[in-house]
């Protein structure tokens, strides 16, 4: 049986805006903190098992009461959904702009 997370925090170059992404230190890195964009590479969490490999393009954000902030992706590619925790260093500017869709 598969793991539900696998615990990955790692340094990568975004494919949306380029920058440099560092380690998040104290959790896995998801997404990119300067345009929240990710890359659809996990069906669970960390496995980098999903062979799609689009864009996830932030479309919206939800409030957990437990989680905080909670970034709504979709797949440029494949139209899936899927959802992250915002991270301590995400462009909170973005967050706003995101929450003002709904």
């Amino acid at each position: 049986m598969s793991r539900k997370f696998t615990e990955i925090d790692e340094e990568f170059m975004c494919n949306n805006c380029g920058k440099h992404v560092p380690k998040l230190g104290y959790s896995c890195r998801n997404h990119c903190p300067y345009c929240l964009h990710s890359k659809h590479v996990d069906i669970n969490p960390g496995d980098r098992e999903e062979k799609c490999h689009g864009m996830l393009e932030p479309v919206g954000v939800e409030i957990d009461s437990k989680k905080g902030y909670v970034i709504i992706f979709k797949c440029k590619k494949c139209g899936k959904i899927c959802r992250n925790k915002a991270a301590e260093d995400d462009n909170m500017d973005l967050i706003i702009k995101l929450s003002a869709r709904h």
